[in-house]
């Protein structure tokens, strides 16, 4: 484990809910689930699907000097991030294409899909071909 886990921007040391990662990091699964808020307390106490036991498994498996090179790949934005899977990279799919996701501590207690968006920015262009004839007016100055 790299020491800029361990500091935050301000020089203190990481902590959720007062444990340290590293506390965290040894905990059961059911244990973090205590500390998570409510949705993703619920989630994991309801059990884990068949998916999102293999994602878990597998990052856990992961060694995470290489994730970095070759992320997991993965569709279940709505899986809450949990301590074992800070330092690993995955690939979450926005409903286009697989963005990267590096995990840090500050994201803790919250779903992979919420650190990519999955609707993009409308940008308008000129009235095409079949628009009415109001909409075609484009003013010289």
């Amino acid at each position: 484990m790299s020491s800029n886990y361990r500091t935050g921007r301000d020089g203190k040391e990481f902590a959720y809910r007062g444990h340290s990662l590293d506390e965290l990091q040894e905990m059961d699964v059911d244990e973090v689930a205590e500390l998570l808020p409510a949705r993703q307390r619920r989630s994991i106490t309801r059990g884990l699907s068949v998916e999102k036991e293999k994602l878990l498994e597998t990052a856990r498996t992961r060694d995470k000097e290489t994730t970095a090179d070759d992320p997991i790949r993965t569709h279940l934005r709505d899986m809450p991030v949990l301590p074992e899977f800070v330092g690993v990279t995955f690939s979450v799919y926005n409903g286009h294409s697989f963005e990267r996701v590096q995990v840090e501590p500050q994201m803790i207690g919250h779903y992979l899909g919420e650190f990519h968006l999955t609707r993009s920015t409308v940008e308008h262009g000129q009235a095409g071909i079949g628009a009415t004839r109001s909409s075609k007016f484009v003013p010289l100055k």
